[in-house]
């Protein structure tokens, strides 16, 4: 049974997510990034594994982060300034071969220079298509984010693509992982952008590192 607290985090959740969330700047490079003291959470993830869906599901948006039907499109950060009380981070995807080695190296710099200069960055959600678990480029991903003190949760996406049981398998394997790594969230959220499913939580567990509504 939901608890007051549960309640009071969801409605607060709502009332972030259901402001107006306006597209700032797309940054190409570091002296790019905007100039803001707003609280910044950031999306991250390997390229397809659902970053645009989930942020238009969170933000009840068809389109804010354009679905792409090529992987690895991106490769910018894009920044959406939600209700003046935070900013969501769009990273480009990672772990695609078919980029150019030149562009697959300005995004690495782009990201690292991103991760370990931006002081208003509260976390990032790192993304894991539940279908694959986590791999290689992945752990690479979590290994810079300790090496930055960077904290970062861990998000699997598409879980209404598997059966109940591999995803209870992929959770208990995930958070064994999980707990080497100093700068990782210990909770894991499961979501499907599709089903709506965890998308409430997601909202309430977000809007803990907002600014407050100004009044």
């Amino acid at each position: 049974m939901e608890t007051e607290t549960e309640a009071a985090d969801l409605e607060a959740g709502r009332v972030l997510f259901a402001q107006t969330c306006d597209f700032l700047i797309s940054a190409a490079s570091f002296n790019q990034l905007p100039e803001t003291e707003l609280p910044e959470i950031a999306f991250a993830g390997r390229s397809n594994v659902g970053k645009s869906s989930l942020l238009n599901a969170l933000t009840g948006r068809k389109n804010l982060a354009r679905t792409s039907n090529t992987p690895g499109r991106t490769q910018q950060v894009n920044f959406f300034d939600l209700g003046g009380r935070m900013m969501l981070t769009d990273l480009p995807g990672y772990g695609y071969a078919r980029a150019a080695k030149s562009v697959v190296d300005q995004w690495t710099r782009l990201i690292k220079s991103y991760l370990r200069g931006r002081v208003q960055l509260r976390r990032v959600c790192l993304l894991i298509d539940s279908r694959h678990g986590l791999k290689d480029t992945d752990r690479e991903a979590m290994d810079l984010m300790d090496e930055a003190a960077v904290a970062y949760q861990i998000i699997l996406t598409k879980c209404d693509k598997i059966k109940t049981a591999e995803l209870e398998k992929l959770l208990a394997k995930t958070h064994k992982e999980i707990a080497k790594h100093v700068a990782a969230h210990p909770e894991i959220m499961v979501t499907s952008a599709f089903k709506s499913k965890g998308i409430e939580e997601m909202r309430a567990a977000l809007a803990s590192l907002a600014d407050k509504p100004a009044g």
